[in-house]
């Protein structure tokens, strides 16, 4: 039970985890930006394409943290 292998083990995997929070942020910000633009085209439908082209702009950096988090965590499992 206190072999240290288990425990470095045990505590990469506890870090990808805390990690991985990162994807909770960009979930919420997802989220906002998707709320803002679908109230700005209920109120101005002429704009909709170009609301729709910087809603879209704003999710894929919202998703950037995301996958940013996830490349943390894939190292920290497999490269530490």
């Amino acid at each position: 039970m206190n072999d240290p292998e288990v425990f470095l083990h045990a505590m990469r995997f506890i870090g990808a985890g805390l990690a991985m929070t990162g994807a909770i942020g960009a979930g919420a910000g997802v989220g906002i930006v998707v709320n803002g633009a679908v109230q700005a085209m209920g109120r101005n439908p002429d704009a909709t394409s170009i609301i729709q082209t910087n809603m879209i702009l704003g999710i894929a950096f919202a998703e950037a943290v995301a996958i940013y988090a996830l490349a943390v965590a894939l190292i920290i499992i497999f490269a530490a």
